[in-house]
């Protein structure tokens, strides 16, 4: 009997390989395979139970291949499997569930996928049958294709969700299961309250679930930490994890992800269920997951903490004064450092009296220095979101400890004791001038003394650190010190790093800085710096790709090693070193630094830039590799423009550098998947193509056409994000997680605008016939049912195009379709609406002549409503009556024949001076010595009435010595028109209006127009 189970178990192996191989054969030369399928029916149903395995694995093998075949056999399909489901067979049973699971994934019709959802109870008995035969490999088999169904079609599993639930949450609840069936069945359920976009607020509806998964999890955290001696003694920063099992890992990734997931509504009542009972337990290990499980959903509950920010934070601040054990304390310390991030800068605002002191007292921990060193690493959180003003207050005593903390004996409290420094200059700034003279020698001594390798971590640091106090002091206070540092970072960068020395980073970082703080001074430097950082900013993805069920050692332990991040991807796991990546983004990062602050001083290294940056377009390893190339493009096309200026390159050579970056930007952004990153690279082609102009030209066609599919791209995922809002289980809380994911989509469109802005400013009216196809997508957006941000951008787009187009009338074809919704805006609620659509009034009132005489009126009117608003000067409306009264000041000017303008002017006059946008600004205070210089009369009045307003404004705007050009509200030569002008007034106007108008000034005002007059 034996010999003939084995013969025929070796035939059906056989007959099962010889199907797949002919099968797959088919496929790759497409053809109509798919006449095995009765064939393999019958193996299903009366073969044995070895043969329908071997049947189902290879159905479940192509499903993919077969969905169109699939569709008329789904009744035979469905009795097949509920049959095999049922088998008393586990490996039948397993096999079953794999086909059924691949059968699902591979149908593309939803209605079709329904039909299979009443087996999913049996489904689920594949699981319960094999842990009640104590088969947990078998279990554990399931429940990995439960996630994977999970992910593939959330809502499948939607009828029978209580159940599946309930079973899941047992599993993960079950102490005596393995932790790999624990860790399976959990992952299955924060899987689907990750599925946001397929299944909106499905999981929020399970009753009680949300508090059983949280308390699950926080008994990962408890259950799984053990107090090892050495994690009190260790030195090494990335040993903090010593007495963490895998479950407790569990606990803390799954917190985080589901806090993400389901948002502060959801989590932080479950959390408050139960925080009093575990911050007063007897059991450390209690008191510690509280802590931990509140730091870890802080990010996903941030709006919700937000609220209360001194209460989110009390438990870390009751356990850091008052609990006697170390690695409680530490949990405090870390809880408030995550909350500093998660929570700033109102956080810092409101309780940096609760916070500072507790961290400060447990820097003075002697005895337990993971606590030390963790709450110096807290108060780079709590610095970097803080307001200096916050922060001030403690400087000197924070000061004194971390120079303390420098002089201990344990390394590790001195790395964050240096870290801490450097974040607190950073804070500072200026004020940290107090401390340079103290600080800078203890960091030289770290540079020089530091060696050996335990010690290249301190080394690191100090080189970030004193990088950091340069900036912060500045350039002139650093200057006498600069020659010196620079020369022992040049030293040190002389002798090399090996491969794994963390000092490459910290230097690239720190160079970067300093040439920050030290400008051209810093372009000698670039020799030394320029080729390890194009060394780092070449380095290839470390890429090792495996079958994911292969167990043979080769690679298997670098792919164990923490310096790999692993991606599964279909039947592969893809293994890539995360610390190449890392540094590699640090120095495109570093690069585009340069490039923006040295502009054309980085022309000799600007071809090996590009070279590096032009590939990292699609660099899809690591997004901030892709942000710091992106980036770099409009600098380094400003830095061939300014060489070009000053002689140093020929217009010939811009023109092949704009061809060798305009073309492969447009090809990345074509083939983009972030759409963040899709809206930096819309951003920077606007920017490029405003500092290249009309040298586009030859680009023009790819440019548009890539326009046109990123719009229609992005309304498809609009129309898809919008049926969400239509399923059963939409709430509040997927509602403002929809809000967050159309704010990215608006900011394509947005990018998209500027871009066309940059066009209509080289070629005016000439592109509006290749225009007019991408102008179709924005029309719609005009209308008054569209979201505020839509509008705003179609507005916008409209009044680039009748401010920089309506050359030869180009522009008036479009005027009565924009000029309603136009006018419309100036009334609207919302602020950047009424800004772009007066600016809008403003545009046409001057381009469009007479055409816009019949809307002069109700022009005037919403103008009118805006400026006389209540709260019009306020900060959020502030940007939207400025552009108003510049409008208004247009009108005036260019619609003169349709109004009376010794009427309206008053008002205007009224108004100013403009001081928030200082563009608007310019342009009405430059428009206002026009009308005084051409008809002057009529502004000051028939009887000189006007004269003391506009002595005032002029006195306003009028620019005092030291002002920078950036904050001055008027251009060089108006000011001197203005000038001219008031001296003018004293010989020629009457003595006694003079005089009246003067005498109203305030003190201080006649003391500014005075010194202005001298200046």
């Amino acid at each position: 009997m034996a010999l003939r189970e084995e013969a025929e178990a070796r035939v059906t192996r056989k007959t099962c390989d010889l199907i797949y191989e002919v099968a797959a054969g088919a496929m790759e030369r497409e053809e109509p395979w798919a006449e095995l399928m009765p064939f393999m029916f019958g193996a299903v149903s009366e073969g044995s139970d070895r043969l329908k395995e071997s049947a189902l694995m290879i159905f479940a093998m192509l499903a993919s291949y077969m969905s169109d075949a699939l569709v008329p056999q789904i009744p035979t399909l469905h009795a097949t499997l509920s049959a095999c489901l049922a088998s008393a067979d586990t490996n039948v049973r397993l096999a079953a569930l794999r086909a059924t699971c691949a059968f699902v994934d591979a149908l593309e019709n939803p209605s079709d996928r329904m039909k299979f959802q009443d087996l999913l109870p049996a489904m689920l008995n594949t699981i319960g049958s094999a842990l009640r035969g104590q088969d947990e490999t078998s279990a554990q088999e399931a429940l990995a294709l439960f996630i994977e169904l999970a992910e593939a079609d959330p809502r499948f599993v939607r009828n029978h969700l209580v159940e599946l639930v309930e079973a899941m949450l047992s599993i993960a609840e079950h102490n005596d299961l393995e932790d790999g069936t624990r860790t399976l069945a959990t992952e299955f359920l924060v899987t689907l309250t990750e599925a946001r976009d397929r299944a909106p607020g499905m999981m929020r509806k399970v009753p009680n679930f949300v508090q059983r998964l949280y308390n699950c999890l926080v008994s990962f955290l408890v259950n799984d930490i053990e107090d090892d001696e050495d994690w009190h003694t260790t030195e090494n920063e990335e040993d903090e994890g010593i007495g963490q099992g895998d479950l407790y890992d569990v606990g803390q990734e799954c917190l985080d992800r589901v806090s993400i997931a389901l948002g502060a509504n959801s989590m932080l009542p479950a959390c408050a269920a139960t925080m009093p009972s575990l911050i007063g337990d007897a059991d450390w290990k209690r008191r510690h997951a509280a802590l931990i499980a509140l730091s870890q959903i802080a990010e996903g509950c941030a709006k919700g903490m937000k609220k209360d920010v001194v209460g989110a934070i009390q438990p870390c601040l009751h356990a850091l004064a008052t609990d006697p054990h170390p690695r409680v304390r530490w949990a405090a310390i870390n809880g408030l450092g995550q909350m500093c991030t998660d929570l700033g800068p109102r956080l810092q605002e409101q309780a940096h009296a609760n916070v500072v002191p507790l961290l400060l007292n447990a820097m003075d921990d002697v005895k337990n220095p993971r606590c030390q060193a963790h709450a110096a690493a807290a108060t780079v959180n709590f610095s970097e979101d803080c307001p200096p003003e916050c922060m001030a207050p403690y400087l000197d005593t924070l000061m004194n400890k971390l120079l303390s903390l420098l002089q201990s004996g344990n390394k590790s409290v001195q790395e964050a004791a240096l870290t801490a420094l450097a974040s607190t200059a950073d804070n500072a700034q200026e004020s940290f001038i107090k401390y340079y003279d103290t600080v800078l020698p203890y960091l030289k001594s770290i540079l020089v003394n530091a060696n050996g390798k335990e010690y290249r971590m301190l080394r690191a640091k100090a080189v970030e650190c004193i990088s950091l106090v340069g900036m912060a002091v500045g350039r002139a206070r650093f200057a006498q010190d600069a020659r010196e540092v620079m020369d022992m970072l040049m030293r040190l960068q002389s002798g090399g790093f090996e491969d794994d020395d963390p000092t490459v980073q910290y230097m690239l970082q720190a160079w970067t800085r300093l040439c920050k703080c030290l400008g051209e001074e810093f372009v000698p430097y670039l020799e030394v710096v320029m080729q390890p950082l194009l060394k780092s900013a070449n380095l290839k993805a470390d890429v090792i790709v495996t079958n994911k069920d292969d167990e043979d050692g080769g690679e298997e332990e670098e792919e164990e090693n923490d310096d790999y991040e692993q991606v599964e991807v279909g039947d592969k796991r893809v293994s890539i070193r995360t610390a190449a990546l890392e540094e590699k983004a640090t120095a495109c990062n570093m690069l585009c630094c340069y490039v923006d602050e040295l502009k054309d001083g980085i022309l000799p290294y600007l071809e090996q830039i590009l070279q590096t940056m032009i590939p990292s377009l699609e660099f899809y390893f690591h997004e901030d590799v892709r942000r710091a190339a992106v980036a770099s493009l409009p600098d380094l096309l400003r830095a061939g423009k300014l060489a070009v200026s000053k002689g140093a390159k020929d217009k010939a050579w811009f023109q092949q550098l704009v061809n060798h970056i305009i073309p492969p930007l447009i090809q990345a952004m074509a083939k983009e998947p972030d759409i963040e990153i899709q809206a930096r690279m819309l951003e920077s082609l606007a920017e490029s193509a405003g500092e290249a102009g009309d040298l586009v030209r030859d680009h023009l066609s790819a440019m548009l056409e890539t326009f046109k599919v990123l719009l229609t791209e992005s309304l498809e995922r609009r129309a898809e994000r919008n049926k969400r809002a239509g399923t059963d289980d939409f709430d509040e809380e997927e509602m403002h997680a929809l809000e967050e994911e159309q704010e990215a989509e608006d900011e394509v469109f947005d990018q998209f605008a500027e871009c066309v802005g940059s066009l209509l400013k080289s070629f005016h009216s000439a592109i509006l016939p290749s225009l007019e196809p991408l102008l179709a997508f924005i029309v719609p957006l005009l209308d008054k049912n569209r979201s505020p941000a839509e509008r705003r951008i179609a507005i916008c787009v409209f009044d680039d195009i009748f401010e920089h187009a309506s050359d030869g009338g180009g522009a008036l074809k479009y005027l009565d379709g924009f000029v309603s919704p136009c006018i419309a805006g100036c009334t609207d609620n919302d602020a950047d609406v009424r800004q772009a659509s007066v600016y809008g009034v403003g545009v046409m009132s001057e381009h469009c002549g007479q055409s816009f005489n019949a809307h002069v009126p109700s022009a005037l009117s919403a103008l009118a409503s805006v400026i006389q608003a209540p709260g019009a000067r306020d900060d959020e409306n502030i940007y939207a009556f400025e552009n108003a009264v510049a409008a208004l000041g247009k009108m005036c000017e260019f619609q003169n024949a349709a109004l009376d303008a010794s009427v309206i002017l008053p008002s205007w006059l009224a108004s100013l001076p403009l001081t928030e946008d200082r563009v608007e600004a310019r342009n009405v205070h430059a428009q206002l010595m026009r009308l005084l210089e051409s008809n002057g009369q009529a502004l000051m009045g028939a009887s000189y009435e006007h004269l003391p307003r506009v002595v005032s404004v002029l006195a306003d705007v009028l620019p005092t010595s030291g002002l920078s050009a950036k904050l001055r509200l008027v251009e060089p030569e108006v000011a001197a028109k203005m000038k001219a002008f008031l001296v003018q007034m004293q010989s020629s106007l009457p003595q006694d209006k003079l005089s009246a108008a003067w005498g109203i000034l305030s003190a201080e005002k006649q003391a500014a127009l005075q010194a202005a007059l001298q200046g």
